[in-house]
């Protein structure tokens, strides 16, 4: 191998692991491909691994001795920044209470829960129980129809815990295409606010978001939020999508909670000049938590291999007092794990 060609192709593997690890430095986040690799940055940590074993054993060829080695620093160097980004980012999601700021009264707190059910799948009465576990007030539920968000509100009622039932969906024959969110009457009374049409102003492109807001003007506007998988021929909606949602949180008092498809470095670039916010004005609850490279999706892999696609979001009067991803439902049969956080106004 000539010296040439050894320093080409070396070029070549280093900007490759580069913009695998970093790629909103070159404008490639939301690019199909590259926003599918930089979803599991685990897996991509494990796989270098697994390469640096294969070029140990073939170090043994002592013509290309020189440029395995160089090879195996790159895999290190790559390994070692995916890692120190995860880390950053946190793995605490499992523990009970994360602690991040003074807690308010009781009143004062809202507890936010989040599952795509994969189309009504778990059941009524495992997301009711669910709910009534977590004592949430604001349940977003992507792929879930009207007729089991209003069960599920009669089982909650049924053991003391009432719930308002707002469904949005673009139409009856994909169960995908309902978004439902529950909401506490002890929050007010709300209404939804965006068109059931699909498609920017009034919605997302695909699969349907619901935005309310509160009747009497008190209280945060609550997005149940359902973007569309980056899939080949769905990423102009996909980044469409995103935009729409960044657009969601330009007020002062909002939360958004739900299946954004979409990891912390897909929203890069959208992202408002306040404090921790990564999508308009809205910080990441698992980022501000510590937990936010635990993985909510695929639920047939360890959450610390998934990938964080599922987000509870809100504007920075809210600080988060609590945060977990339930791993003990991934038997229950959604490919997504629940996201439960606590928020409280801040101080």
């Amino acid at each position: 191998m000539t010296p040439l060609l050894r320093a080409l192709i070396l070029l070549a593997a280093a900007v490759f692991l580069l913009v695998l690890t970093w790629p909103q430095a070159f404008g490639l986040h939301n690019t199909w491909v590259v926003a599918h690799l930089v979803s599991f940055r685990a897996i991509a940590v494990i796989a270098a691994i697994v390469g640096l074993i294969l070029l140990g054993l073939l170090r043994f060829m002592r013509p290309l001795r020189r440029t395995l080695s160089m090879a195996m620093v790159l895999l290190v160097l790559f390994a070692v920044a995916n890692v120190g980004i995860l880390a950053s980012r946190g793995f605490t999601a499992n523990a009970a209470q994360v602690s991040t700021g003074p807690a308010g009264t009781e009143t004062d707190t809202v507890t936010v829960l989040s599952w795509n059910t994969l189309g009504d799948v778990p059941g009524a009465a495992v997301i009711a129980e669910l709910a009534l576990a977590q004592d949430a007030d604001v349940v977003t539920l992507p792929e879930t129809t009207e007729a089991t968000g209003i069960h599920v509100a009669e089982m909650m009622r049924e053991a003391g815990r009432p719930m308002w039932v707002h469904t949005l969906a673009f139409d009856l024959i994909s169960k995908a295409r309902s978004t439902t969110l529950l909401i506490s009457p002890d929050l007010g009374d709300y209404a939804v606010t965006n068109a059931a049409g699909s498609g920017p102003p009034g919605n997302t492109n695909v699969l349907p978001t619901v935005v309310a807001k509160p009747v009497d003007g008190n209280g945060p506007t609550i997005v149940a939020v359902h973007a569309v998988a980056p899939i080949q021929y769905e990423m102009s909606n996909w980044r469409s999508d995103l935009d729409w949602l960044a657009t969601q949180c330009q007020g002062d008092n909002v939360i958004l909670a739900g299946d954004f498809n979409s990891t912390l470095d897909h929203m890069a670039g959208r992202a408002n000049d306040n404090l921790n916010s990564v999508l308009g004005n809205c910080a990441d609850a698992a980022l501000s938590a510590g937990a936010a490279a635990v993985g909510t999706w695929h639920t047939s892999i360890p959450a610390l291999l998934g990938s964080p696609i599922d987000h509870i979001m809100a504007t920075v009067n809210w600080q988060v007092t609590a945060l977990r991803v339930i791993e003990s439902l991934d038997g229950a049969g959604s490919d997504h794990r629940p996201i439960v956080a606590t928020l409280t106004p801040a101080r």
